[in-house]
């Protein structure tokens, strides 16, 4: 198994990642967050969770083992997927997303697609008190930091948060509708920061 890939980051949007190692291209699925973290670097080490498919090879990557340990923690939750899972990752930090769970806000985890009541409800059962955040303040402060330092003009942003709400599965009306409507309210947003609305929205 993979346990991190270290080299060129050669391509990056909200959904994906591109890292070359040793002349070879690894195409790895990502949240916001770990998005938030590369932005801008040209070399960089990911944490890898691999998993194997008849059908598919797919690699999820993290900037932090502390995200790549939560979305562990989510999938062996029963009716969580890797795709909601990285939809989670996506609508909250880590540190958010762990104080959410402690608590029991069901409704904060309802808000993401794909989670019903049943599924936060065993979400919270199943996770609290089990999550352990193991990342250092310095490294959740330069991923929250890098949200603030990525903003991009008005209609780059709204395209590329459009595009990768679309891979993520959400229709092309409900998107744009949603897009339109954040992006009225405050125009200066960063393409996460538009997504992580949106996906709270849809």
């Amino acid at each position: 198994m993979i346990e991190y890939l270290k080299g060129a980051i050669v391509g990056l949007t909200p959904t994906n990642l591109v890292i070359e190692c040793a002349g070879v291209g690894y195409d790895v699925n990502v949240s916001l967050t770990t998005y938030s973290a590369y932005q801008g670097k040209k070399e960089g080490l990911i944490w890898i969770t691999q998993l194997i498919r008849e059908d598919a090879h797919l690699l999820y990557g993290f900037s932090t083992k502390e995200e790549r340990t939560l979305f562990g923690q989510l999938t062996s939750v029963s009716g969580v997927g890797p795709t909601t899972a990285r939809l989670i990752l996506s609508s909250y930090a880590p540190q958010e997303l762990a104080a959410l769970i402690t608590t029991g806000q069901t409704d904060a985890l309802k808000a993401v697609k794909g989670i019903g009541l049943k599924t936060a409800q065993r979400i919270i059962v199943d996770l609290k008190g089990k999550i352990q955040l193991e990342t250092s303040s310095d490294e959740i402060l330069s991923a929250r930091t890098a949200v603030g330092d990525a903003a991009l003009n008005t209609i780059a942003s709204g395209e590329e948060a459009i595009s990768a709400l679309k891979m993520l599965g959400f229709a092309d009306p409900a998107i744009r509708k949603a897009v339109k409507s954040i992006l009225s309210e405050d125009s200066s947003l960063a393409v996460e920061d538009i997504i992580k609305r949106a996906l709270r929205m849809l």
